[in-house]
């Protein structure tokens, strides 16, 4: 499998952390990191290789429909990691995403009779609408098959530019083998959204731009689907610069590329599961592995309720929304065991629907302590009420909800329950408002807060 590198004392064996013990700076959520320098020169990479040439037509061809995404310092990050954090806003391209860089490159290298035809993809949001988009610029049919877990947004703007959005599959891989079966039937040409050079080198174009406007970049962290964007960054960010170090991050339910490297060979997962939809894949792509493994330093795994924290983190301190696939490179910027280092997290695409949204931001706020609820039991008699509330308002606390159940004993004077679920400051302020319940009399018992508001 090659050489274990070691980084900054953390070695190629799978390092876990346990993940039940943090809350207010405890210790670090669970994580698997996977450092090592995988690949054998490259070997089995064909006659098609990546190169230099290309990198550079691609970067040239793209800019005709991709925006110009600056890379962003974060003071934010920067502090939390003891590194200088810059943020590559893929979220900001037209599309949402990343995604039409690879898309356009592969469709502008079609002869005219191919993009006649018509053109098919599977992808579970972001390379559908780069398809969409790229297809409408040079005026070709595009037929778009989507698993139905798609968020509806991605749905309605892939339809947007005019695609044909067929809805199969519970995952990217069923959607694949379905637009397989189409292209075959109807001719049309198939673009992988992943397992193909012509893309690889299309999404590697965003490796081009960092290290133009950051030539001393020492770290970047790219999200793994299927591979091609972590094919693409590391193979033209090790012709750039082979010092630069290149990891890839995965959802710790969907690592097909972590488990592929560990076997040597391309792997399918018996199953995935995972909040980040657009890397959801079991297989990743076989054309691009022996790039990977040559390429990237290594791979680190975040468990979804890293992406939920670093969601609230990026919104707060940046004013940016990412989807949870583009929030993995900042989930997995406090398991990097690196300092004073100038670190670039990719973030992949912004296309998230307003629904899973407020989820997000929900669960969130409850894993921060933000909110919490809490059950007093006291005596059925007037201001009683008035009395708890005044407590919480005296401890700066706000009350979101209050359910007050009657019937929690046989004799109500005994006791009634209510319940209240409150807005804090974070732990310290949640545990202050608890102390004080408990000192007048109201033996508060923390309980699960299931929901915020009443959406």
């Amino acid at each position: 499998m090659g050489n274990v590198h070691k980084l900054s004392g953390v070695c190629g064996r799978c390092v876990s952390a346990d993940k039940s013990a943090e809350r207010g700076g405890g210790r670090k959520a669970a994580a698997e990191i996977q450092i090592k320098l995988y690949g054998k020169d490259g070997e089995n990479m064909g006659a098609e290789a990546l190169t230099l040439e290309k990198f550079e037509e691609a970067s040239e061809i793209v800019t005709r429909v991709t925006s110009e995404t600056k890379l962003v310092y974060s003071e934010y990050f920067s502090a939390q990691t003891g590194n200088r954090v810059y943020l590559k806003p893929e979220n900001m391209q037209y599309t949402g995403a990343y995604k039409v860089r690879g898309a356009y490159y592969k469709i502008s290298t079609m002869t005219e009779e191919e993009r006649s035809k018509g053109l098919i993809t599977a992808s579970a949001g972001n390379h559908a609408q780069g398809v969409a988009y790229a297809a409408k610029m040079y005026g070709c049919k595009a037929v778009i098959v989507m698993p139905v877990s798609t968020p509806l947004m991605k749905v309605n703007r892939t339809k947007s530019y005019g695609a044909e959005v067929v809805l199969y599959g519970n995952v990217y891989d069923e959607a694949c083998d379905h637009a397989l079966q189409l292209a075959e039937e109807k001719g049309y040409t198939f673009i992988h959204p992943f397992d193909d050079l012509d893309v690889a080198t299309g999404q590697g174009t965003i490796a081009m731009e960092i290290v133009k406007e950051l030539p001393t970049v020492d770290y970047i962290l790219v999200p793994i689907g299927g591979g091609g964007l972590c094919t693409g960054v590391s193979t033209l960010a090790k012709l750039l610069n082979p010092n630069i170090k290149v990891i890839g991050v995965e959802p710790a339910n969907a690592a097909c590329m972590k488990a592929s490297l560990h076997a040597g060979k391309v792997v399918t997962l018996p199953e995935v599961s995972t909040i980040a939809d657009g890397t959801a894949v079991k297989t990743p792509g076989e054309k691009i592995f022996p790039y990977v493994q040559k390429n990237i330093d290594g791979i680190i795994t975040v468990e979804d309720e890293e992406l939920i924290v670093a969601f609230l983190d990026l919104m707060e301190n940046h004013k940016m929304v990412a989807e949870n696939s583009g929030l993995l490179t900042i989930a997995a910027l406090k398991h990097l065991d690196v300092r004073k280092k100038k670190v670039v997290s990719i973030l992949s695409g912004g296309n998230m629907d307003v629904i899973t949204m407020s989820s997000v931001v929900q669960h969130g706020l409850i894993q921060r302590d933000r909110i919490f609820t809490v059950s007093v039991l006291m005596p059925d008699r007037p201001g009683q009420l008035v009395k708890v509330a005044s407590l919480i308002a005296e401890q700066q606390g706000n009350v979101i909800k209050l359910d007050h159940n009657q019937f929690v004993n046989i004799n109500r004077n005994a006791g009634v329950e209510l319940r209240i679920t409150i807005e804090a400051f974070g732990t310290e302020h949640k545990a202050q408002i608890v102390k004080a319940l408990g000192e007048n009399g109201f033996h508060p018992t923390l309980v699960p807060t299931h929901s915020t508001y009443n959406l």
